[in-house]
């Protein structure tokens, strides 16, 4: 019995918490909210007040918060994502 448990403890391979799948997966979702923050960004004039219009477009109060939520939910489904045996 003792001659079985260590075959199995020597044939198992040490393996990662995740495979190469998920941190594909969890790049991609950094990218993603990488991008929304950068969509977000600006507004501001050289003399230091803000254009309403510019600031309160469709890309920073919308667009921007989307692709920020897309690239959690991808970091979720990265870390939540079974790797493959």
């Amino acid at each position: 019995m003792a001659k079985e448990a260590a075959k199995t403890t020597t044939s198992e391979s040490p393996r990662g918490l995740f495979s190469k799948d998920n941190y594909i997966y969890m790049l991609a979702g950094v990218v993603l909210i990488i991008i929304g923050f950068l969509l977000m960004m600006g507004g501001g004039n050289s003399d230091g007040s803000f254009d309403a219009k510019d600031v309160y477009s469709f890309r920073r109060i919308t667009l921007a918060p989307i692709v920020i939520l897309i690239g959690l939910g991808v970091e979720v489904y990265a870390i939540m994502r079974k790797p493959k045996a």
